[in-house]
């Protein structure tokens, strides 16, 4: 019987979804079009890490982000050049290696004759002329370079910028700045192309989660229930997970970032299964709680209740163009949740929920789960994000947190892309049958 079930399972596998999936490179060249709109007197200078700088040891190389958002490259050592005036855009490869491709395979190269069909670059050259190119097209008398040039720690862009600093490729007067937050405000606006892929992992995880509540029970452990999810997500087309994975029960469903997953569910507890996957780099995130033997008790469904309410009361408040999801503007989605949960029920010691929400109740989702854009600016169409309150209380071993993804489409309307989901208690009891 294990033999069939392993069999069954392997061609499941084999014939999953899994091909990654690109946008059509006209996306990428509006993206560089809208960057170079705002640099000024200025250009863009960015680099792709080495295979070393990008490398997971569980998944391989990963693109940063911000390089994959302008070009839809995905291999490493590359480098993009982008100037406004006039109009001008080169993705720099590296040159081949034939002793390293015996172990990566073969490179798409500067002279392939598909590159311009492959990357949506009418020009594409060698990694070893940037310096010349940069001199060509750098503006005078002065000029701003723009790159990824963080206070916090080094980048892809760091030791590749201090050598064309000593190859004399920038005059004295070039000024340096981060281009950061100038990606991270395009990309809070999602495209179409980028709402479908997130739909997709989104769709996967909701299989996933869906999978979870038919089989969570006493004795199972926090992993296998981990790893059935993952599974899940991941015979749809999902890659990898989108972040680890979070099973946590009883007590561990109140430490926030709990990722051990070495815990056995137990009857009489509730178990956090904060798990979602990533579709061709677009992230979902997606999070439910379950009684382990299939019913909550009065106290967990009273808290359940209280954190579902508040997340309603977020919901029904939200008006695009008004509302943030950071925590100090007057028009904040958290204040509304935080307000219902202090509002509605007590602790042991009849004190206020609300010292139990202890994390913020949104962030922005993308190519990252945390992903860029000023959770102060109000929420306009194309924006994606969770909203997920929660309340922990460690004396009662009794954590709860729902999460959902939303995004703002045309008009303004909150579209709840998780929505398919069991949510309520009885609904979330009812899967569980």
């Amino acid at each position: 019987m294990r033999r069939k079930l392993f069999v069954t399972l392997l061609l499941l596998l084999a014939t999953a979804v899994s091909a990654f999936e690109r946008q059509p490179n006209a996306d990428y060249r509006a993206r560089r079009q809208r960057l170079a709109a705002q640099l000024g007197n200025g250009v863009l200078v960015l680099f792709a890490p080495t295979e070393a700088e990008g490398q997971n040891a569980t998944s391989g190389f990963r693109q940063n982000e911000d390089f994959y958002y302008l070009t839809g490259w995905r291999e490493p050592g590359a480098a993009l050049l982008v100037a406004p005036k006039p109009y001008t855009e080169i993705l720099f490869l590296p040159a081949h290696n034939a002793s390293q491709e015996r172990w990566t395979g073969p490179k798409l190269g500067a002279e392939s004759p598909d590159a311009r069909k492959q990357t949506g670059f009418d020009h594409i050259d060698v990694l070893d002329h940037l310096r010349d190119e940069l001199v060509r097209v750098l503006p005078s008398p002065q000029a701003t370079v723009y790159s990824d040039i963080s206070d916090s720690g080094a980048t892809a862009s760091t030791i590749p910028l201090a050598w064309l600093r000593r190859a004399n490729a920038f005059p004295n007067y070039t000024s340096m700045r981060d281009v950061s937050s100038i990606v991270g405000a395009l990309r809070l606006s999602k495209d179409g192309g980028e709402i479908a892929f997130i739909r997709k992992a989104t769709d996967a995880s909701v299989e996933a989660h869906k999978a979870a509540m038919r089989a969570a029970k006493p004795g199972m452990t926090e992993n296998e229930l981990a790893a059935l999810m993952r599974y899940e997500f991941e015979k749809r087309g999902c890659e990898v997970p989108a972040y680890a994975p979070i099973v946590g029960s009883g007590y561990n469903s109140t430490v926030l970032h709990y990722s051990e997953n070495s815990g056995t569910l137990a009857a009489g507890d509730l178990v956090v299964l904060d798990v979602a996957g990533e579709y061709s780099y677009y992230a979902s995130d997606i999070t439910r709680t379950l009684p382990v033997n299939g019913k909550f008790t009065p106290r967990q469904r009273e808290i359940y209740d209280i954190v579902l309410g508040a997340q309603r009361a977020a919901i029904d408040a939200f008006k695009a163009g008004s509302s943030t999801i950071g925590r100090t503007s007057e028009s904040s989605l958290y204040k509304v949740a935080y307000d219902y949960i202090n509002t509605h029920g007590k602790d042991a010691h009849g004190q206020p929920l609300g010292q139990y929400f202890i994390h913020g109740l949104s962030h922005y989702v993308g190519l990252e789960v945390h992903d860029s854009g000023d959770t102060a600016k109000p929420l306009e169409p194309g924006a994606v994000f969770t909203i997920e309150p929660g309340i922990y209380i460690p004396e009662e071993r009794l954590g709860v947190r729902i999460e959902d993804i939303f995004m703002v489409g045309v008009g303004g309307t909150l579209v709840e892309l998780s929505a398919g989901l069991p949510k309520t208690a009885e609904d979330v009891e009812n899967a569980m049958k």
